[in-house]
C-alpha cells in the first residue's frame, strides 16, 4: 500500500504544475525542448514515487496483466481494419522514420504517456473530484488538449485517453495499454494523411512543420 493520503491542495498543485510543465515543454522550440523534456520526465516520476506506491498500484506488476492481454489483439484488429480502409481510400503511406530505433523509442514514449495518464493525473483527479467517471473523462480531455493544435490527433487522443483510463481502472496494468497505444499510434501515422498530422507533431513542432522533415 502507498503512504498516507495527500491533501487536496497538494493534489491540485501537482496536477496544475505537472500539466503546466508538460504543455510548456510541448510549446518550446526544439533545442530548449530537448533540454527540458528529461527534466520534466524526472519530475513527474519523482512526484509519483514520492508516495511509495507498489508496483501493482502503478500498474507495473502482475496484477491484471493476463486479463488485460486481450487489449493487444483488439488493437491489432483495429489497426488492420484501419489500414485496409486507408488503402482503399488511398491514404495509406509509409511510416516516417520507420526504423527499429525510432519505433522502439515511440513505444517507450507511449508507455510513459500511459504512466502519466493513469499514475500521475487520474488518481489525483479522482481524489479531487470524488467521482471516478468524471475524473476519467477529464483526464482524457487533458490528454487530448496536450495534442493541440494537431486537431486530428487531438480527436483521436480524446477517445483513446478516456478508453485507456477506463481500462486501467478495470485491470490496473499499464503494459498492454502502452503497447496498444504504440500500435494504434503507428497505425494512425500511416493511415491518416501526413498533411493532417505532421509526423504526429504537437505544439510548436506542429506549427513549424514544413513537410520535408
Amino acid at each position: 500500500m502507498s503512504g498516507t493520503q495527500p491533501s487536496s491542495t497538494r493534489d491540485l498543485i501537482e496536477v496544475i504544475l505537472g500539466y503546466g510543465l508538460i504543455v510548456g515543454v510541448i510549446w518550446m522550440p526544439d533545442l530548449p525542448q530537448r533540454i527540458a523534456s528529461p527534466i520534466v520526465l524526472i519530475f513527474t516520476l519523482a512526484v509519483v514515487v514520492a508516495r511509495w506506491p507498489t508496483r501493482n498500484e502503478l500498474g507495473l506488476g502482475r496484477r491484471g496483466l493476463v486479463p488485460s492481454l486481450w487489449i493487444l489483439p483488439a488493437a491489432i484488429v483495429i489497426a488492420g481494419v484501419s489500414m485496409l480502409v486507408a488503402r482503399r481510400l488511398g491514404t495509406l503511406h509509409p511510416l516516417f522514420n520507420g526504423d527499429l530505433q525510432h519505433i522502439t523509442g515511440y513505444i517507450l514514449w507511449t508507455l510513459y504517456q500511459q504512466f502519466l495518464l493513469n499514475d500521475y493525473f487520474l488518481p489525483r483527479l479522482i481524489r479531487l473530484i470524488g467521482n471516478e467517471n468524471i475524473a476519467v473523462g477529464l483526464t482524457g480531455v487533458l490528454f487530448a488538449l496536450a495534442h493541440l493544435p494537431n486537431l486530428a490527433l487531438t480527436a483521436a487522443t480524446l477517445v483513446w485517453g478516456v478508453v485507456s483510463c477506463a481500462l486501467f481502472r478495470r485491470y490496473r496494468n499499464l503494459y498492454a495499454l502502452g503497447l496498444a497505444q504504440g500500435l494504434l499510434g503507428l497505425c494512425f501515422a500511416v493511415c491518416v494523411p501526413d498533411a493532417l498530422h505532421h509526423h504526429l507533431r504537437v505544439g510548436l513542432g506542429y506549427l513549424r512543420y514544413h513537410g520535408t522533415q
